[in-house]
């Protein structure tokens, strides 16, 4: 896992907390900042292609947020052949090629947000149930890559919804969670943001968002500016 050098020339202007703290963000990527988590879904559809079997809609809700050896799980008990390896490999090979195929759409607002808080000088993280590789292919798609640190999925032994790739997240930009604020699309990632001791923000896209699973639930991320999300840090 890499921790990205702290880029020069940053305005100190983010909210300290006591202690000295600084608040941090934390961004999940697939649904949140981006609209790839459809592309997981039909990817799942793809490796079940064939087997007589298909995903019911409770799959599909289980499906959102999960990392890829749990979500593996589930396209084998729903009929998919090989081992947890294998499937998780299959799967992220088809989720990748229907990526490649239609590319990456930014959510609404995400980019404006992204930019207004590094304009803000506030360090910011991407924790991504995704691989790696994947999640490279999509900042790619960024002009100005406003992360210092990436957590991806194969980078801890235990993803969403245990706090791990939350508390790596947090300990690359050397802080903890009292002093951060995490942006989630999923239920799965919410819990493991909030296990962490992270404030929440719920941007519900394909799953909806109790108002319990979060300190607050925005529709949209759109109109939103950095002292909005930087209010929610504890």
């Amino acid at each position: 896992m890499d921790r990205r050098a702290p880029r020069p020339g940053l305005r100190d202007g983010a909210r300290r907390l006591t202690g000295g703290q600084r608040t941090v963000v934390l961004w999940d990527m697939d649904g949140t900042l981006v609209d790839t988590e459809e592309h997981w879904i039909l990817a799942a559809t793809d490796v079940l292609a064939g087997r007589g079997a298909e995903l019911d809609e409770a799959d599909r809700r289980r499906l959102v947020g999960a990392a890829v050896p749990d979500g593996a799980g589930i396209l084998i008990a729903a009929g998919a052949p090989g081992t947890p390896g294998e499937v998780a490999t299959a799967w992220t090979d088809a989720a990748t090629r229907r990526t490649a195929a239609h590319g990456v759409r930014w959510r609404p607002g995400a980019v404006e947000l992204l930019s207004a808080l590094r304009r803000h000088g506030v360090p910011q993280a991407l924790v991504t149930a995704s691989p790696r590789a994947y999640a490279s292919h999509v900042l790619a798609g960024l002009s100005n890559d406003p992360f210092r640190a990436v957590v991806a999925g194969d980078d801890v032994t235990r993803g969403k919804p245990f706090p791990d790739p939350y508390l790596r997240a947090l300990e690359l930009l050397g802080a903890t969670g009292a002093a951060g604020v995490a942006v989630e699309d999923s239920i799965t990632g919410l819990r493991a943001a909030r296990s962490a001791g992270l404030a929440t923000i719920g941007v519900p896209h394909h799953v909806a968002i109790p108002a319990a699973e979060a300190d607050v639930v925005w529709p949209t991320l759109a109109g939103r500016g950095a002292d909005d999300v930087l209010a929610l840090a504890r």
